[in-house]
């Protein structure tokens, strides 16, 4: 299966994607995951990627197309993924689509976990972070027991600086901007399914696993035969292709024969013509010697009367 989460910042989707990495097996691909490895890895997409953020730029499309495809590479996405974070745009979302179409892999579904504005502004602004254990809490829906302590290690817990309300209204902001039409963009295409993002994480889930069991599947028997029909017209189109060139190659071939024989100096072809000639012309050579010999005869006997009377004639003259 290949999905790919929407929601908007404290949506809850990067929850729900690791639960479903559990369920399914398959792997979850954030961009920002994927970042961090390709530049802790050294690869070139890394370096690429490292000297934008140096220099202060966003990582360019290319670069984060090209780190998911190489993900797409392994093993485990055999049989799917979960896209977490990306595309964040619709000239993002084209890209990625056309890039999965030409590795046979388009995307499945679109799982839009929605949740209210006045939800999502106290799930930012009301976290706090345990530095010692890495437990989270937020005093609007998860309060600590004892204030600004952490129930398990008793640590003091934290409250992240970007987690105002002036920023947080400026992400959501860019969210509805930028990334909320991608609703319309999977729309359009048939593969968007919306999960009502409040309630516990386990309820939230099996919503999610149950869209998954009944609209995936199905649509899963459809793409396959759209793609096994795709791979029937390449193939027809590769051998009409091959038998193209066959035929101009051997086009090629004979015109390269016909130039050779007419510059060769004696060639079987020339010798062929030659014998035909001269077999044809061979009858009327015939005649022509038979007509040459009779003439031959019939002028000897003359001559030899004109010498006997030569001979005769001296004969008297010496009596």
């Amino acid at each position: 299966m290949r999905i790919v989460l929407l929601g908007a910042p404290g949506s809850g989707k990067g929850t729900q994607a690791k639960l479903l990495v559990e369920k399914y097996k398959i792997p979850q691909m954030s961009t920002g995951d994927l970042l961090r490895a390709e530049v802790a890895a050294g690869t070139d997409l890394g370096k690429k990627a490292r000297a934008a953020m140096d220099a202060g730029q966003l990582v360019t499309d290319d670069v984060v197309l090209g780190m998911i495809q190489a993900r797409l590479a392994r093993p485990d996405a055999k049989n799917g993924f979960i896209l977490d974070g990306f595309p964040r745009n619709i000239p993002q979302a084209q890209a990625l689509d056309a890039m999965l179409a030409r590795l046979g892999q388009p995307l499945q579904l679109a799982l839009l976990v929605d949740v209210g504005a006045d939800v999502l502004m106290k799930r930012l602004t009301g976290r706090r972070n345990c530095g010692s254990c890495g437990a989270i809490y937020n005093i609007h829906f998860s309060a600590p027991k004892t204030s600004n302590k952490c129930d398990k290690c008793g640590s003091s817990l934290t409250h992240r600086s970007d987690d105002n309300e002036h920023t947080v209204s400026n992400r959501l902001k860019v969210y509805q901007e930028q990334t909320a039409p991608l609703a319309n963009y999977y729309k359009a295409q048939g593969k968007l399914r919306t999960v009502r993002g409040v309630g516990t994480v386990s309820i939230i889930f099996k919503t999610m696993t149950e869209i998954i069991e009944s609209q995936i599947r199905p649509l899963a028997d459809v793409m396959g035969k759209i793609e096994s029909a795709a791979q029937r017209a390449a193939a027809l189109a590769k051998a009409e292709e091959a038998k193209i060139k066959a035929a101009a190659k051997a086009e090629k071939i004979a015109k390269a024969a016909i130039a050779k024989a007419k510059t060769a100096p004696t060639t079987k072809v020339k010798l062929a013509v030659k014998k035909a000639v001269i077999k044809k012309a061979a009858p009327v050579s015939k005649a022509k010697v038979k007509a040459k010999l009779k003439t031959k005869k019939t002028a000897k006997p003359a001559k030899k009367a004109k010498g006997k009377s030569k001979t005769k004639a001296r004969a008297k003259k010496v009596k």
